[in-house]
């Protein structure tokens, strides 16, 4: 909750927002400590099933519930020049409504919730599971 909470406009009123709800969610600014690669929830999904195999603890992933979008959250700056286009990316200038770590809120899950040190999914990594999604999900 600190790591993602430390980037708000008032980090302590973020933190009190989640501890006396946990089901809220807030919004927070992209960007600082973290960009979002959102992709459609197919390829996400099957993309955020290869990366569960390919790595051992992959870095935070956001999904919702409806299954339409999926979020891997990967360094700032580091999608400018991505190869995968299925997607769009929240960075600098953007804002992102995040639920509390580990809980769901306003159609939002964490599938991957942040481990607090700051761990973030590879970018390379996310493109590769992403390429190879959508060669799974192509039909023949």
């Amino acid at each position: 909750m600190e790591w993602l909470a430390s980037v708000a406009p008032d980090p302590r009123a973020c933190r009190e927002q989640w501890e006396d709800n946990p089901f809220a969610a807030v919004l927070l600014p992209a960007g600082l400590r973290w960009d979002v690669l959102l992709v459609p929830g197919r390829l996400g999904y099957s993309a955020f099933d290869l990366l569960s195999r390919r790595v051992r603890t992959p870095g935070p992933v956001l999904a919702d519930l409806g299954g339409t979008r999926t979020g891997f959250f990967v360094p700032p700056g580091s999608t400018h020049h991505r190869s995968h286009d299925a997607g769009r990316v929240a960075g600098f200038g953007t804002w992102i409504c995040l639920p509390c770590p580990g809980h769901a809120a306003r159609g939002t899950r964490w599938l991957v919730p942040p481990d607090g040190t700051g761990s973030l999914n590879e970018p390379a990594v996310v493109e590769a599971v992403l390429d190879a999604a959508a060669a799974l999900l192509t039909p023949a």
